[in-house]
């Protein structure tokens, strides 16, 4: 197989490694903000202080407990799902060659949805959710690209269309599902715009794994991404086996994507602003798209779910209506530059 070509980017090496640190250094910040704020303030020393002290295996007491069994957990869960929000964005946008593209846009988040819906109206309880949340991402999955193949092809735009049909169809079901359950409806809205006031660790562990081989063989294919920017015709004449490279990076994203809705609800905007932001300041060489775009989409998320429990005290927002608040503006803003 020929070598693969890899975009020009207008960075350095130099420059792209002081803008990664210093988005490292904002994520540091980030997560001493996010856990030291709170009903109970702490301040950064003790923060650390609480992290090391629990790290050593001592007892917990004082604020330690708060940390390590409250906000420890739902930041950490925060920035594991906006990793794989954002490490699929960008593998999404990058497989279709569409800005535009997002993780859900195979009907994931319909298809999570629906077996949120489903396990909330059959009153199976909170355990439940997440297995039947993600079965139902990853069948809506399957059917779109059972339904989009022409033998041994797979079309971007057959794909695209076949995920907003099997989309539509399986919101119909929820929405089905909850005339009939009209007293559970608050909590299926509480799923559908995303929330990680529940995170624990047990979660974390459960989700590590979806994430870990999504995201990590994602990075694995990034110079293949970057051959299939030239298009199929260049792709394919380089070596580049194109369906079999699709299909794979559809289902390893849909897989964060899956995961991620399953223990965090559906969060927009994350994986569709995230990509483009990154791709703005480090160039378009997926081999630092991707990486860089799942670390800026777990800070993005943690500062949302910090806004969200904050802005309103006592009550909280669902985190996905601060990604949306926050999210929807500056992408019509990257809109309005496009068309300059």
């Amino acid at each position: 197989m020929k070598s693969l070509a890899v975009p020009r980017t207008h960075l350095s090496p130099s420059r792209a490694l002081y803008k990664t640190a210093l988005l490292l250094a904002l994520t540091v910040c980030t997560v001493l903000l996010a856990v030291g704020l709170g009903s109970v303030p702490i301040s950064p020393s003790e923060t650390v202080r609480a992290v090391l002290h629990g790290l050593s295996g001592a007892p917990l007491e004082g604020n330690d407990v708060i940390i390590w069994q409250l906000r420890l957990p739902r930041v950490a869960l925060g920035l594991l799902v906006g990793a794989a929000l954002g490490v699929s964005g960008a593998a999404f946008q990058g497989v279709f060659r569409n800005p535009l593209a997002d993780p859900y846009l195979m009907g994931v988040a319909s298809g999570a949805g629906l077996g949120a819906t489903l396990a909330i109206s059959l009153g199976l309880g909170a355990l439940w959710l997440p297995p039947l949340a993600l079965l139902g991402a990853l069948l809506s999955v399957a059917v779109a690209l059972a339904i989009a193949r022409e033998g041994t092809r797979l079309p971007p735009a057959r794909l695209i269309l076949a995920g907003v049909v099997v989309g539509s169809i399986l919101t119909s079901f929820s929405t089905y599902l909850l005339l009939q359950n009209e007293d559970r409806t608050r909590q299926v809205f509480a799923f559908t715009l995303g929330n990680l006031a529940f995170a624990g660790w047990p979660q974390l562990a459960r989700l590590l794994p979806y994430v870990l081989i999504g995201g990590g063989a994602l990075l694995l294919l990034a110079r293949a991404l970057n051959t299939l920017q030239l298009g199929d015709l260049t792709a394919r004449s380089l070596g580049l086996p194109v369906e079999r490279l699709r299909l794979l990076v559809i289902v390893l994203a849909s897989l964060c994507t899956a995961g991620a809705v399953s223990y965090a609800g559906i969060i927009g905007f994350v994986g569709l602003v995230t990509p483009h932001l990154v791709r703005r300041l480090w160039g378009a060489d997926f081999r630092l798209l991707l990486p860089v775009s799942a670390l800026a989409g777990g800070t993005l998320l943690v500062l949302s779910d910090l806004l969200a429990r904050t802005l309103t005290r006592p009550a909280e927002l669902p985190v996905g209506v601060v990604t949306t608040l926050l999210g929807g503006p500056f992408f019509l803003y990257l809109l309005r530059r496009q068309q300059a």
